[in-house]
């Protein structure tokens, strides 16, 4: 180009409010891929789907998720917490993600809502939950005796038969004592399994089942909050006495985190991980194991290194459920120098986590289980030993 043409390019560019670019730009913010994705095959796997075609919005934010679980997330020395809100596991998420997850060794340990565990235990328990029309009359549904959640419906039958089992179960020797919800959840899953084996029932069939199998804790942040938390109550009533210690829950959480961080499960520092389905309450009941160990015990530590939340909750409302994880950091919930390993994804959980699922599945070979529900109390110990020492 003449130096003339250069000068009118440049004055155009000044008209238009503009400046004059001569060749390629040199901005450090021009350095990403291009957006040139070529048409979708068919057949084409999910994990390539996602690689190749999610470039922008938060189809891109589910694709860095995917890339961060599976390229920083799930190396050896990292300890993956997941909690779980929102009635995913009627959706059938339990059995179709939750479990190939935790018996791929992907998800250490996890806090869920007590009705996530409540509705899944009906897959155990070989009920039938179906799909339904959100927009039929909720009162012809009473009339017929029939639930539902949005487009999930069942029968009224299967929640008296699942109370039952609970109430039933309740009652064994093996219950009657105060212990944290993840103990509860053990025993849970292990009498759910002799019930599959009964019901003919292969393989896992339910997320407490593959827990207890795979010996990966489950906790619950609110333990009266749930169909199961209320038949709980029931048998207290006629003289149960099962107790949730909910301070045990909080000290063991933040050991797994403390212990992880330390390296007392693998003899060599590691790191800490959450992956967040939701928000709400057990949301900041996995955030707050970090706050635990340095705010209230007075421990070094730094934060969680990695975050990744699938969500729909905006953060300008002032809820837990929106917070991003940069406000985290103010409160040494997310250590500050991990942040670009930290992603929002503003969706429906439904959809995210099989995409994430397929993804993991096909990318990574599986982990060798942690195992850490058999070490929870001797982390406890060892965290318990270092907060004394500190205080002495």
């Amino acid at each position: 180009m003449s130096r003339t043409k250069r000068q009118l390019t440049a004055i155009s560019e000044k008209n238009r409010g503009g400046r004059a670019i001569e060749g390629k730009s040199k901005s450090r913010f021009l350095q990403g891929k291009q957006i040139l994705p070529d048409g979708i095959r068919r057949m084409v796997r999910a994990s390539d789907l996602i690689d190749q075609t999610f470039h922008a919005y938060n189809a891109a934010r589910l694709r860095e998720a995917c890339q961060v679980f599976t390229q920083s997330m799930l190396k050896p020395d990292v300890t993956i917490g997941m909690s779980l809100t929102g009635a995913l596991t009627p959706a059938g998420i339990g059995r179709s993600c939750l479990i190939p997850l935790v018996r791929a060794g992907f998800v250490d340990w996890i806090i869920s809502t007590g009705a996530n565990l409540y509705h899944d235990a009906h897959f155990g328990l070989k009920k039938k939950l179906v799909r339904g029309n959100p927009n039929i009359d909720d009162r012809l549904l009473r009339k017929e005796g029939v639930i539902r959640i949005y487009d999930v419906l069942f029968d009224y039958d299967v929640l008296l038969s699942t109370d039952a089992f609970f109430r039933e179960i309740i009652q064994h020797e093996d219950f009657q004592k105060a212990m944290s919800s993840a103990e509860f959840h053990y025993l849970c899953g292990k009498f759910l399994a002799a019930r599959e084996k009964a019901l003919g029932i292969k393989g896992d069939s339910c997320l407490l089942t593959a827990a207890y199998r795979c010996a990966v804790p489950i906790y619950t942040s609110s333990p009266g909050d749930s169909s199961i938390g209320m038949n709980v109550a029931a048998m207290a009533l006629r003289g149960s006495r099962l107790r949730f210690d909910v301070s045990k829950d909080v000290n063991e959480t933040a050991a797994i985190v403390y212990g992880a961080k330390k390296g007392y499960s693998s003899g060599k520092k590691g790191k800490s991980g959450v992956f967040i389905c939701g928000g709400g309450s057990p949301k900041n009941f996995l955030l707050q194991t970090e706050p635990q160990i340095q705010e209230v015990l007075g421990l070094d530590e730094k934060g969680h290194d990695f975050f990744l939340q699938f969500t729909d909750a905006r953060p300008d409302t002032g809820g837990l459920s929106g917070a991003t994880p940069s406000e985290a950091v103010s409160w040494g919930k997310v250590d500050p120098d991990q942040l670009p390993d930290t992603v929002v994804c503003y969706g429906d959980t439904t959809i995210s986590l099989p995409l994430v699922t397929a993804y993991a599945l096909d990318r990574c070979k599986p982990r060798k289980l942690k195992r850490l529900y058999d070490k929870r109390e001797a982390l406890f110990e060892k965290m318990q030993k270092a907060y004394l020492k500190r205080i002495e």
